[in-house]
């Protein structure tokens, strides 16, 4: 039988549960064991005729008279001992369950709280029905182990939830169980684990939706009304349309520090895009100029291939650049096909840069900000600038001596060789360094099907070209004849 299935009851004790429970309440007032005692048979009958109701009361109010007596062992003992019983309905344990989490702020001491947290993880461990509820008690004792300082206990108790399976919790309490587990992996330092469960959580579900019509709206609620009269106990309830900005804010900017920590200047600058991409953010001036800040220098940081360039472009068209001038004109230099030294550029943007948190202009900078990337991210500058150089040389260039080539790129011959090295390796430009005769070429060699291929790629322009003006004389022959034979006519 399926778990959700709600039993038929065979008699209801409804009668006999108002009668009851009060007198038991009264007399739980001075002896709480005696008052459980009374409603225990009751609780049998009640169970074996199926009657979900009376026996949800039966149990909330059993646990309640334990709580309002103070006696919180007795409240753990009978929890265990009525989740246990014969032919136990699921949803009265359900309904037991969220009671006594409800009584967890009215805890004595954080003893006796954690106490019946324990109780309550025992009694929901295993059980699809409670799912839910396990996964909310989890979620508070890592809060306490968090709060405690103990960052591993809280990371390994809420990690142990795979709240992606579970199908009765909405969309939005799933991605925000999520996104605790992916920030207390960060706290505790396992970024490869927040990596992965970053990964459980759809990009779709924070698309921006376009506004909806009053009417719309109306229909919309109307459809849910008629959906909430035929929902059965035991479904969810339907998820309504909210408005997902803080976590879709605080899932990129997990994803960004993800991003910063492995060095992924491409993926953060597509995270940073994102974020412009919220209402939010395009609302409040100061955000959106920070957004824009870094959008470009994560592009510029990202290591050359056919997707930077591409992106790099779409995002130089981007009319809101205007707001950050500085980074604009940098943004220009990079697209533009010459050279930048970097000495001129490091004079004219490093204190501009650097006054930011993406980069420091060294180590004790870096330090002192609590950011140690920021001067690897100045060095990777350096690089970049260096490498546009190699490549802007490369297309303008066929050969060229060493020395004049470390003059235009400010380094060293041992540096120079290095960068072009690695630019070969990545297949971003073709060179060949002659050291005895001191001349870099950048001229592709060709083999002999490339040489035929043009050859026979010239020949068919110049045969079209010679039939083309074959055509032409042809036409002014014939027009040539025409003209005499009408001016006789006249």
């Amino acid at each position: 039988m399926a778990y959700n299935q709600v039993l038929r009851a065979e008699k209801d004790f409804s009668k006999e549960v108002d009668k009851q429970l009060p007198e038991a309440e009264k007399l739980a007032e001075n002896n709480v064991q005696a008052a459980i005692e009374r409603l225990l048979p009751l609780e049998k009958q009640t169970r074996q005729a199926s009657d979900l109701a009376s026996t949800s009361r039966i149990l909330a109010g059993i646990v309640t008279m334990c709580k309002n007596a103070g006696d919180w062992s007795l409240l753990s003992e009978q929890v265990l001992l009525l989740s246990k019983k014969h032919g136990q309905l699921k949803q009265a344990t359900t309904k037991m369950v969220q009671v006594v989490m409800g009584f967890l702020d009215d805890t004595p001491n954080l003893e006796t709280k954690l106490q019946i947290i324990e109780t309550l993880r025992t009694v929901t461990e295993g059980k699809i029905f409670v799912e839910v509820e396990r996964a909310r008690i989890t979620r508070v004792l890592s809060d306490i182990k968090k709060s405690q300082g103990d960052i591993a206990a809280a990371t390994d108790t809420l990690c142990e939830l795979q709240v992606e399976t579970f199908g009765s919790m909405t969309r939005r309490e799933k991605t925000e169980f999520i996104l605790e587990q992916v920030g207390l992996c960060i706290q505790k330092g396992d970024w490869t684990q927040a990596g992965i469960l970053s990964r459980k959580i759809s990009t779709r579900y924070f698309a921006r939706k376009p506004k909806k019509s009053p009417e719309q709206l109306e229909k919309e609620r109307k459809e849910r009304e008629e959906k909430e009269k035929t929902r059965s106990v035991d479904e969810p309830p339907p998820e309504p349309e909210d408005d997902v900005t803080d976590l879709k804010l605080r899932y990129y900017e997990q994803q960004i520090m993800l991003d910063k920590h492995e060095d992924k200047y491409l993926e953060a600058c597509k995270h940073y895009r994102q974020v412009l991409d919220t209402e939010a953010v395009e609302e409040n001036p100061e955000r959106l100029k920070a957004c824009l800040q870094r959008i470009i220098y994560f592009i510029i940081l990202s290591p050359y291939d056919n997707e930077q360039s591409d992106l790099l472009h779409r995002i130089s068209q981007d009319p809101r650049n205007g707001q950050v001038p500085q980074e604009k004109e940098l943004l220009g230099r990079f697209i533009k096909p010459e050279l930048m030294r970097w000495p001129v550029v490091s004079a004219e943007f490093s204190s501009h840069l650097c006054s930011t948190d993406v980069f420091a202009a060294d180590e004790q900078s870096a330090f002192a900000a609590g950011d140690p990337k920021a001067y690897t991210r100045w060095t990777d500058l350096r690089r970049r600038v260096i490498e546009h150089n190699v490549r802007v040389v490369a297309k303008y260039y066929t050969r060229i001596y060493m020395s004049r080539l470390t003059e235009i790129l400010d380094l060293t011959e041992i540096e120079t060789e290095r960068y072009i090295s690695e630019l070969v390796t990545a297949k971003t430009i073709y060179a060949k360094i002659d050291r005895p005769a001191g001349v870099v070429s950048f001229a592709k060699p060709r083999d002999a099907d490339d040489v035929l291929n043009e050859w026979s790629s010239n020949m068919k322009s110049l045969l079209g070209l010679l039939e083309r003006i074959d055509h032409l004389i042809t036409k002014e022959e014939m027009m040539a004849r025409i003209q005499p034979a009408s001016k006789k006519a006249h």
